[in-house]
């Protein structure tokens, strides 16, 4: 997520993290390229002069008790990045609930109706989407579809030309835990949009009543958070699309400053590519520490953690490999855990796309091996290369392709220091500071 954002604030914090000592020069030459870098993923220009202007206020204050200048003026950027980017992680209540959604045309409505409900179904909820989108073509089979794919009820009226009408009818029907409701999107904040969005609020009574907005409009998205907010007191926001744009600062800072509370954040395509949004591990991210805290989490989520764990201590064998391989997809994208391991600027996006085809293959390769090759994958030789590709239906070469793979990640993870949970010297001056993430 914002590739160019986070290079721009790594590179700026390495060279003071390299200093020696700090004086006012240094600072000041901090704050002007972290300032580029935000403006780069445009953030509004007012806020990026006020967050410089807190840095260089802080910067020089009274230490903190056995705190150095340096680690003083690191922990003051992180607090400060931070703060215009949300501040505090969202309490998502796990009770029943009315979801009504709300937003423009390729905000990714639909398919945030569905990963809400993945979201809920996965903490025990049973739940139902409705398709109130009467407008756009192929809605309802969308919706449909993709509540088929991840289980949960849905509930329409294909023919039916009045979003009220399908509401009320539908309501009648369901029985779940959790209501999502779909609602039509326009090309612009017209009156009709409008009008409807408050009809269908008067007929819900929602318990919440979520914007989605795509992280591509960037600064616009004030203008549509203080549109909606002004017609239905929005309760949250979701922003989509963080993984496709250079101005997802500029979506998130908006936001702050409407004081629209961000919910969740989605990137990729699947129905597991939503997070709650947490600004200090967003920020933290930003900076390059990995979020060991997020992948344990998902991880065991999918009832993963066991594995996961060995492989960031560097201590795993196929099977412990097998297992995150056949579960990667509930975790995440590839390209979304480098994100999260605070690599994913070193890794070709392509390279992790392609990575991710070819699991599917490996799953086949390891389904070949037995169990003493899983457990030991040294005593593969060539006659067992050769036994493993046949049972396979693979080629030799993807086969040892696979082992090296396995073996280069056993080197990476040793590399990056997780067998300790190490997370490099701006986190260890971050925690001297007090700060958590």
């Amino acid at each position: 997520m914002l590739e160019n954002l986070s290079n721009k604030i790594k590179d700026a914090l390495g060279k003071i993290t390299k200093m020696g000592s700090v004086d006012k020069q240094a600072v000041d030459d901090l704050v002007e390229d972290i300032k580029r870098a935000l403006l780069s993923g445009d953030v509004n220009v007012h806020l990026v002069d006020d967050f410089g202007k807190n840095i260089e206020k802080k910067a020089f204050e009274k230490l903190p008790a056995g705190m150095t200048r340096k680690e003083h003026v690191l922990k003051t950027v992180y607090e400060e990045l931070t703060n215009i980017l949300g501040s505090e992680k969202p309490v998502i209540s796990l009770k029943p609930k009315k979801i009504l959604l709300c937003g423009l045309f390729g905000s990714g409505k639909t398919s945030t109706a569905a990963r809400i409900a993945r979201y809920y179904k996965k903490q025990g909820l049973s739940c139902a989407v409705v398709c109130c989108d009467t407008v756009r073509p192929a809605a309802y089979e969308q919706l449909e579809q993709l509540a088929k794919k991840i289980g949960v009820q849905f509930y329409g009226q294909k023919d039916e030309p009045s979003a009220e009408v399908v509401l009320k009818n539908q309501l009648k029907k369901i029985k779940t835990d959790i209501i999502i409701v779909d609602s039509s999107g326009r090309d612009a904040l017209d009156k009709d949009l409008i009008d409807e969005i408050m009809r269908l609020n008067d007929i819900l009574k929602p318990d919440e009543k979520i914007l989605v907005i795509p992280a591509d409009i960037g600064q616009a998205a004030k203008i549509q958070a203080e549109a909606f907010h002004k017609a239905l007191n929005v309760t949250d926001v979701i922003v989509t699309k963080m993984d496709a744009t250079g101005k997802g600062g500029g979506a998130l800072t908006a936001c702050y400053e409407t004081n629209a509370k961000i919910m969740f954040i989605t990137k990729g395509e699947t129905p597991d590519d939503m997070e709650i949004y947490d600004p200090k591990k967003f920020v933290a991210r930003l900076v390059g520490i990995p979020d060991i805290e997020t992948i344990v989490e998902k991880a065991k989520a999918a009832g993963l953690e066991s594995s996961a764990k060995k492989i960031m201590k560097a201590d795993f064998d196929l099977n412990d490999f097998y297992e995150q391989i056949a579960g990667v997809g509930q975790v995440g994208s590839f390209s979304g855990i480098a994100d999260m391991l605070g690599v994913g600027n070193k890794v070709p996006k392509d390279m992790l796309e392609k990575q991710q085809e070819k699991t599917k293959k490996w799953k086949f390769i390891l389904d070949s091996m037995t169990p003493k090759e899983k457990n030991n994958p040294d005593l593969i030789d060539a006659s067992r290369t050769r036994r493993i590709a046949k049972g396979s239906g693979t080629s030799e070469p993807e086969v040892k392709e696979f082992l090296n793979n396995y073996y280069k990640t056993k080197k990476m993870s040793k590399q990056l220091g997780l067998s300790k949970m190490r997370q490099g010297d701006m986190a260890k001056l971050l925690r001297k500071g007090g700060l958590k993430f």
